[in-house]
């Protein structure tokens, strides 16, 4: 208000005001009123300006205090809407410095866009990504993301127009361009944290070479383990059904169907699993064979763990590994591992 003020009195104030012996005093009267009435504009202008600003920053500190503020954030629309309130201001400014009209600048303005896409590359394309990731809910503040190509690991900080920081989980942070969200792989977590489960998929390699029948002595052994006692005294007695078709079986182990310790020990994990009080029982839970390899046979156990926090996910998992691993020579298999010095060490106190 001061400045509209100043602005339309200054004519009033200094009409009818004369120097003596100054014969083009009324000259200067005139252009003193005339800077004296830009910078008015330009004050005014300013001012302007800072209150769209300022109300804007409101806007955004009142918006992220609501629940669904974190899903669909708005700051990068209100940067735009910034950016193009201080755009106008600086050229609103200049017209009134240098005296041309806005309607002949923006008509001349079409034959410098090719300039200005190059200088603004990278805030129109955060622009669009912005768009397409609260159009699509593709990320969001607080989503645990991976980023591979970025080395980046943990949780979204905050999203602009121009950068995304991502905290990761050794506390440093990584700034990057909001448009590499849409043009490069980004694993979201969220749909991990939203479900009743998280993974496990994990395998251990068993020695080929510890893979056999099983004798009568070893499943009567077996028939101890309570998980698969039913199972093994059931199979017995279909197989003993079974092997009534076929000839000499008394005389090689190739002759009908037999049990093998591999089977066994795959069906124990599956009874294992399903009894599992940290296993998500509602999700696909199974033990499978993977293709061998020069390693061994790899026996995969592929669950869903009810705890989803980092910590006690990877305590369940470590716990189940650990029986797993334990369990193995109940049923006269060897787990696979490459020979170590010490492997090397005891071969050489043999040959000695």
């Amino acid at each position: 208000m001061p400045a509209i003020v100043v602005y339309y009195m200054l004519p009033y104030i200094f009409n009818g005001v004369y120097f003596v012996d100054a014969g083009d005093a009324d000259q200067l009267i005139k252009t003193f009123i005339d800077i004296s009435q830009k910078a008015m504009s330009i004050y005014m202008i300013g001012i302007g300006a800072s209150i769209i600003m300022s109300s804007l920053n409101a806007l955004n500190e009142i918006y992220i205090h609501l629940d669904f503020a974190g899903r669909v954030p708005i700051r990068g629309y209100i940067q735009v809407v910034q950016f193009l309130v201080v755009l106008i201001a600086v050229i609103w400014v200049l017209s009134v410095v240098f005296g041309f009209e806005l309607k002949g600048f923006f008509t001349g303005l079409g034959a410098f866009m090719a300039v200005l896409v190059i200088v603004f590359r990278d805030t129109l394309l955060g622009l669009m990504a912005s768009i397409q990731l609260s159009a699509n809910k593709m990320v969001r503040i607080g989503d645990w993301v991976t980023i591979p190509s970025r080395n980046a690991d943990g949780t979204i900080l905050d999203i602009t127009v121009n950068t995304v920081k991502v905290e990761n989980w050794d506390k440093t942070i990584t700034t990057m361009p909001t448009y590499s969200l849409v043009s490069e792989a980004v694993q979201n977590w969220r749909g991990m944290e939203e479900s009743d489960g998280r993974r496990i998929k994990r395998s251990v390699n068993i020695d080929i070479g510890s893979v056999h029948f099983c004798s009568d002595p070893l499943l009567d052994r077996l028939e101890n383990i309570h998980l698969v006692s039913d199972y093994i005294k059931t199979k017995r007695a279909e197989l003993a059904e079974l092997n009534r078709k076929f000839p000499n079986t008394e005389l090689s182990v190739a002759n009908g169907i037999r049990l093998t310790n591999l089977g066994i020990f795959r069906k124990y994990l599956e009874l294992y699993l399903s009894k599992h009080p940290d296993i998500q029982h509602g999700m696909p839970t199974m033990v499978r064979q993977l293709q061998p390899t020069e390693r061994g046979i790899p026996v995969e156990i592929y669950g869903f763990s009810s705890e989803k926090a980092w910590e006690q996910y990877e305590n369940v998992q470590s716990d189940i590994f650990d029986h797993v691993l334990a369990v193995i020579p109940e049923f006269e298999l060897h787990a696979f591992q490459n020979p170590t010095g010490a492997d090397f060490k005891q071969l050489g106190k043999r040959n000695d």
